[in-house]
């Protein structure tokens, strides 16, 4: 098991003898189900290319995976806003045909949620992916997940904490309510937009975010792969 800060794991007292000590998991897309690196590396270079500005090299890509589009490109490309969302704009021409599924699933993925979902745990996306793509995303890879929510295209829900707050206000509409519920995700938006809303984070190391990023974002257990993530969700079974 990775080295990890002690895992806040509702009490044996609050959940029911047998029943997953989570009854609700929230899960980051990009890096946590899904590699979305070659679709997004294609995307950023097309747009680039058509606007005549330099190329970036993997290493710079791999540090967009994560924040919400126009964030990555004003920090991470040092673009100005008015540049990121014209570069947006041109990335989707790509994105949208071809980008989108020049994506894998990870190893491990579709049966841990098979998994959550037989021991009734909900499983739920929530993504600042643009939530047209990332439903897209889903079904293509017929992911067995009951809500997705993601970033609207205009940009007005993108924040990694009011995602999360629209996906536990889905969750709680359909009468089951959202309970001990965790985040799962490999980027500190991830741990930080949970917190807003008191949700433990546990992190995965297989996406792009370092062991440091979420133990410093205050995750509250890390795990390597997805069957370590599933000792966490579902220990003893």
């Amino acid at each position: 098991m990775t080295s990890a800060p002690p895992h806040d794991v509702p009490s044996t007292d609050t959940v029911a003898s047998g029943s997953p000590p989570y009854a609700t998991v929230l899960f980051d897309l990009d890096g946590t189900l899904t590699d979305p690196f070659e679709g997004i590396a294609n995307s950023l270079a097309y747009a680039l290319d058509r606007l005549g500005r330099p190329p970036v090299d993997r290493a710079t890509v791999a540090r967009l995976i994560g924040p919400p589009y126009t964030e990555g490109y004003v920090q991470v490309l040092g673009m100005t806003p008015s540049d990121a969302e014209e570069t947006i704009a041109v990335y989707r021409e790509y994105f949208s045909e071809r980008g989108i599924f020049e994506n894998t699933v990870y190893d491990g993925i579709p049966a841990l949620l098979t998994r959550l979902t037989e021991a009734g745990v909900r499983c739920a996306v929530a993504t600042s992916k643009p939530e047209t793509y990332a439903v897209r995303i889903i079904e293509h890879f017929a992911l067995p997940v009951d809500v997705v929510t993601g970033a609207s295209l205009d940009g007005v829900l993108s924040r990694k904490g009011d995602v999360i707050a629209e996906a536990v206000r889905r969750l709680a509409t359909t009468g089951d309510g959202v309970g001990r519920t965790v985040m799962v995700g490999d980027r500190s938006h991830d741990v930080v937009g949970a917190a807003e809303h008191g949700i433990p984070c546990i992190g995965v190391l297989w996406g792009y975010g370092s062991a440091a990023e979420l133990t410093d974002a205050g995750a509250v257990a890390l795990a390597a792969t997805p069957a370590e993530l599933a000792d966490l969700l579902l220990p003893g079974r």
